[in-house]
C-alpha cells in the first residue's frame, strides 16, 4: 500500500428558525412576497449568472423555509463557507453548526449537490474523453475540489476510449490517501477496460503533486503496461484548478 500525499453526516436537532416578526399561521408578509417573486422573475428571466451566490442560495432556502425571511440564513451560509458551491458540498456536521439550519435545509443543499453531481457525471459517462475532456475537467471539480479530506477516483475507458465507469477507489485523511495498484489493475480487468485515468483532489487547494503523487502513479502505471492497459492521465483537483501529470511530461504514450 501506498498512499497519495498531500465526518459523519448527522442531521441537526436545531429547527430551520431565523429571527423575524411573528407571523400569523401561514401568512407571509407582502414585502416577503414581492422579495421572493423579483428573485424568481430574475432567475427566470436571466439565469443564475444574473445573481450573486447568496440570492441564488436564497431561491434554494425558499423551499425549505417557506415562511421565514430566508436572507439573513443565505449571507450567514455564504460567509462562514466562502460562496455557493462550497455550501452545497461542506460536511451536513458543519452546515448543522449555522444558525437556522435544520433538516428541512440540510436536504435541500444536499439534494441540489447530489443533482449538480449527477447532470455532471451525466456529460461525461459512454463519451469519447477528448470529444469531452471539459466535462470531464468540470465534473472533477464539482465532485472533488470542496472536499475536506482526499479521494481517488478512477475513470475506466474502453478501446475507444469511452468512459465505461467511474468509481472511488479509496478515501484518506487532509493530506493522503491509501491507494493499492494491484487492486487498480484488478478492477481494470473485471471491467475489461482498456485504459484508466486517474482522478483526485488536493483539500489544501494546491494542485502541485508531492513526490508520493508521483511514486504512486509511477507504480500504477507499471502495473497497468504489464497488463496492456494504458494511462492516460493522472489528473490532481485543487480549489481552482487542476494538474494534469501529462502535461508535466510524468506520463508517456496514452492518448
Amino acid at each position: 500500500m501506498t498512499h497519495f500525499a498531500e465526518a459523519p453526516s448527522l442531521f441537526s436537532d436545531h429547527d430551520d428558525v431565523i429571527a423575524v416578526p411573528p407571523l400569523e399561521k401561514g401568512k407571509v408578509p407582502s414585502y416577503m412576497r414581492d422579495h421572493r417573486k423579483r428573485l424568481r422573475e430574475r432567475f427566470l428571466s436571466g439565469g443564475a449568472a444574473a445573481m450573486p451566490d447568496y440570492e441564488l442560495l436564497e431561491l434554494v432556502l425558499f423551499r425549505a423555509i417557506p415562511r421565514q425571511d430566508v436572507k439573513p440564513l443565505a449571507r450567514a451560509l455564504i460567509d462562514r463557507f466562502g460562496d455557493f458551491n462550497r455550501v452545497l458540498s461542506a460536511p451536513l456536521t458543519q452546515l448543522s453548526a449555522v444558525k437556522g439550519v435544520g433538516d428541512a435545509v440540510l436536504l435541500e443543499l444536499k439534494l441540489v449537490e447530489a443533482a449538480a453531481h449527477r447532470l455532471s457525471r451525466a456529460k461525461v459517462m459512454q463519451r469519447h474523453v477528448l470529444a469531452g475532456w471539459d466535462a470531464l475537467l468540470d465534473y472533477c471539480h464539482t465532485t472533488m475540489a470542496h472536499r475536506e479530506t482526499e479521494q481517488f477516483r478512477i475513470l475506466f475507458l474502453d478501446t475507444k476510449n469511452t468512459v465505461i465507469a467511474d468509481e472511488e477507489q479509496a478515501k484518506g485523511t487532509v493530506d493522503h490517501v491509501p491507494v493499492y495498484p494491484r487492486e487498480v489493475v484488478k478492477r481494470a480487468l473485471e471491467l475489461n477496460a482498456s485504459a484508466l485515468i486517474l482522478v483526485h483532489n488536493h483539500p489544501s487547494g494546491d494542485p502541485t503533486p508531492s513526490d508520493a503523487d508521483i511514486q504512486m502513479t509511477r507504480q500504477i502505471n507499471a502495473a497497468a503496461q504489464a497488463l496492456s492497459i494504458t494511462l492516460h492521465d493522472h489528473l490532481i483537483i485543487g480549489k481552482a484548478s487542476e494538474t494534469s501529470f501529462r502535461a508535466l511530461g510524468l506520463i508517456d504514450g496514452g492518448v
